[in-house]
């Protein structure tokens, strides 16, 4: 007899996101990822109290890959480098995982649930614009700047917003030199 795998909210939220990865966010609901663990819908409730709070893990754990991924591609660089090499992760990101994404919390420092995900996520942010010599609500404008450009720019490009034949990845390139060059003009 097999016995069926202990569930978690761990793997409740991964069932969540392989959904939301293959059918997009509006497949997500408690009876679909129900169905995706092989248990009743109630049985969902020992570990998730509503979909919301669901929603509010699935955006933590975007918000973990996101800043793992991220802490590599800056790790051991710095400067312009550095913040290349995040621009082109982040867009890398919302390249291989659209769906996901599109779910991630555009404001978790106002969450309790996300504030902590997303606070490390601002500090790799941060930490890779300090040499620019950024501080403050300086640090803070250029880290909303570069946020606009990439989830701007990948947002747009993901939804197939570009149908025009110029290449992509060069006018990906020109907005990451034209934030290079606002940064070096800041410091």
């Amino acid at each position: 007899m097999n016995a069926r795998p202990r569930l978690t909210t761990a793997k409740v939220v991964d069932a969540a996101l392989e959904l939301i990865d293959e059918q997009g966010a509006d497949a997500l609901t408690l009876a679909a990822v129900a169905a995706r663990t092989g248990v009743a819908t109630p049985s969902l409730y020992k570990h998730i109290a509503s979909l919301g709070e669901l929603r509010g893990h699935i955006g933590v754990r975007v918000l973990e890959d996101m800043t793992a991924r991220f802490t590599d591609a800056v790790l051991g660089r710095a400067g312009d480098d550095a913040v290349s090499a995040l621009m082109h992760a982040y867009r890398a990101y919302v390249q291989e995982h659209p769906n996901r994404y599109a779910v991630a919390p555009m404001d978790p420092l106002h969450n309790d649930l996300q504030e902590a995900a997303g606070t490390k996520f601002m500090e790799v942010v941060l930490a890779t614009l300090r040499q620019y010599g950024l501080e403050g609500s300086e640090a803070i404008h250029a880290t909303r700047r570069l946020r606009v450009i990439v989830h701007g720019f990948a947002s747009i490009e993901s939804s197939g917003g570009f149908g025009l034949p110029e290449g992509l990845d060069d006018t990906y390139d020109q907005l990451v030199r034209m934030y290079l060059t606002d940064l070096r003009g800041q410091s």
